[in-house]
């Protein structure tokens, strides 16, 4: 059976001998996709819900930090390596966390763990760890931060991350059943990646795990999420690979898991990944069988060369019209990101304003000060769910906006335009500062008995005062007793004071706080929006070249045909048969690659 490599060599020898060095760069691109064939699956989940355990058992090694005190904060990439071999990145930008240039520190594959959970790791981006596993052929498994307990920053880049991702596993302990913000965060999963897992995890310690798997799948089946559930067991799976004890190991549950990984996320990527190189060299098949058949058909029917050649030319002045003019694709995709720009701003401020709402709500149904801690973490995941509800928005959004330009480009006359990557952008919410701190209202027990006598003093006055007419001493029963009244009403109006400031201040503090979210975030969007536009412009303007490319080199075969002489011509028939016969089985190849990705979709 010919290989992908085999094909991919002869389309560039080729390419090469046609002089089609636009066409090479297609294939070079091609082969470097197809070299990297791994799947990514994400590891995702609230804090403390057993995800680094669970890619610990997965690997049958403790490669991701586990313990009480400690959470994940960095992903952590896990591949499959010749040997052990592990790797912290760090930045080395002036600003930590920002996209720039980073650096790679070899680290034991022991110390990894320790060493991401210690000090020094502001500028620590992600440790990798390479590991000789058959499980990792083709896999790469990332440990992200938890979602919706470390922080939005976080949380939102594992958000960011999810449209890169082939898989999602999505953690949950069987201690309960899902909570609001894992089914909030399920639901962006499945809009933003092909595939997602739900693996119940702890189930040695939870005797009624069956019970909440069932409350579990219920959960998925009223908001219509089609995920499979798995009932997994990390420190089973664990204690299976020390003794090496099979049934240990599926009772588990690991096994079934990684069965499910096999057989429904890396061997569809593989399909999908074949389905890609086949779509490439189709293409350019079709570009170097142009000007071949062209020339050929030329030289061996002499009287239908100067209707070839009128032919040609039309169509050539037709890909150059659609490669030169203001093509309606070009339209669309202007007018798509104007009107994209201006409904994320719009998204992201009715959010906001949304959040502000429910904040005030809260800061003037109780004192901010003593609450401010909670309504600080309250607010934290507000903020977090808000705008990855946002981002989801607009990646999906995106995506709508470049199916609607290749299907312009399509019916403007263009070919299949090859499928559109884009990468993960920036961090969001990178240089976003934490929320300040507000009074919380504790005052000493000088700071009152200063209040009540200020309030009192006048009181004791202005009463002796009035009294001492009736021959009374200034401080007397009655003066005291009023200076004690008004020193009460003194210190509850300065409380009600003080709470009015910290109310005011709290708003004020929220309303800042968000209008920094929306700035940072809105430029993030915006970024990636900008990315998507010019990722996709250049996609469609190089397959517009290559159009032209190919009729420009048919019509200079036809009329390079049109000038041989006999004897020559007849070299050049040879010549060209043999190069349409290596076309014609690189496509039969071709054809026999896509029939075998079909077969084995």
């Amino acid at each position: 059976m010919v290989t992908s490599a085999q094909l991919l060599d002869r389309a560039e020898a080729l390419a090469e001998v046609c002089g089609r060095p636009d066409l090479q760069r297609r294939l070079l691109q091609a082969r470097a996709r197809s070299a990297d064939p791994r799947v990514r699956v994400l590891v995702v989940g609230e804090p403390k819900q057993g995800k680094s355990s669970l890619v610990n058992g997965l690997v049958g090694a403790p490669v991701c930090p586990v313990a009480d005190d400690v959470a994940t904060v960095v992903p952590t990439v896990v591949r499959a390596g010749e040997a052990p071999r592990a790797s912290l990145v760090l930045a080395t930008g002036p600003q930590p966390g920002h996209d720039g240039p980073t650096e790679r520190v070899p680290v034991p594959v022991d110390q990894v763990a320790a060493r991401v959970t210690g000090e020094g790791t502001d500028r620590l981006v992600q440790a990798e760890v390479e590991l000789p596993r058959r499980l990792l052929d083709g896999l790469e498994l990332v440990d992200t931060a938890g979602v919706g307990g470390v922080g939005a920053q976080r949380a939102l880049h594992t958000v960011d991350l999810l449209p890169t991702a082939d898989a999602v596993l999505l953690v949950s302990d069987a201690s309960q059943e899902f909570t609001a913000p894992e089914m909030a965060f399920l639901e962006q999963a499945v809009a933003l990646c092909p595939t997602v897992v739900c693996v119940l995890t702890k189930t040695d310690a939870c005797p009624h795990w069956r019970e909440v798997a069932e409350l579990d799948r219920a959960h998925l089946a009223r908001r219509g999420i089609e995920a499979p559930l798995f009932t997994v067991s990390a420190a089973l799976a664990q204690l299976a690979v020390q003794h090496r004890d099979r049934e240990l190991h599926e009772e588990s549950g690991i096994g079934a898991l990684v069965t499910h990984l096999r057989r429904e996320v890396v061997d569809r990527a593989e399909v999908l990944a074949r389905r890609a190189l086949v779509h490439d060299l189709r293409a350019v098949t079709e570009h170097l069988s142009l000007a071949v058949r062209t020339e050929l058909a030329g030289l061996e029917d002499p009287s239908a060369r100067e209707e070839l050649v009128r032919g040609l030319e039309e169509a050539r002045a037709a890909a150059d019209d659609l490669r030169r003019r203001s093509s309606r694709w070009q339209q669309v995709l202007t007018d798509g990101v104007t009107d994209l720009v201006a409904d994320i701003d719009f998204d992201l401020r009715d959010r906001s304003r949304v959040v502000v709402r429910e904040a005030e709500e809260a800061i003037d149904a109780q004192d901010p000060g003593p609450m401010w801690p909670e309504l600080s973490e309250w607010l934290d995941r507000r903020i977090a769910a808000a705008v990855a509800d946002s981002y989801v928005w607009a990646e999906q959004r995106s995506e709508w906006l470049a199916e609607r330009v290749i299907e312009q480009f399509a019916r403007d006359g263009g070919g299949a335009v090859p499928a559109l990557t884009v990468g993960a952008a920036g961090e969001a919410l990178a240089g976003l500062v934490e929320l300040p701190v507000v009074d919380d209202g504790a005052m000493t027990l000088r700071e009152r008995t200063l209040i009540g006598l200020r309030g009192s003093y006048t009181g004791v006055l202005m009463t002796g005062l009035v009294t001492s007419l009736a021959g009374m001493a200034i401080i007397n029963p009655v003066s005291v007793a009023a200076g004690v009244l008004l020193g009460r009403k003194a210190y509850r109006d300065d409380q009600q004071q003080r709470l009015q400031r910290r109310r005011t201040e709290a708003k004020a503090v929220v309303r800042r706080h968000l209008d920094e979210v929306v700035f940072q975030v809105a430029k993030h969007l915006k970024d990636r929006l900008r990315t998507v536009s010019r990722t996709l412009r250049d996609l469609i303007t190089d397959t517009a070249e290559e159009m032209s490319r190919s009729l420009a080199d048919a019509v200079a075969a036809a009329q390079r045909a049109i000038r041989e002489a006999t004897a020559e011509r007849d070299a050049r028939i040879r010549s060209l048969r043999q190069r349409r016969d290596q076309l014609d089985r690189l496509a039969a190849d071709v054809r026999a690659l896509d029939r075998d990705a079909v077969t084995a979709a």
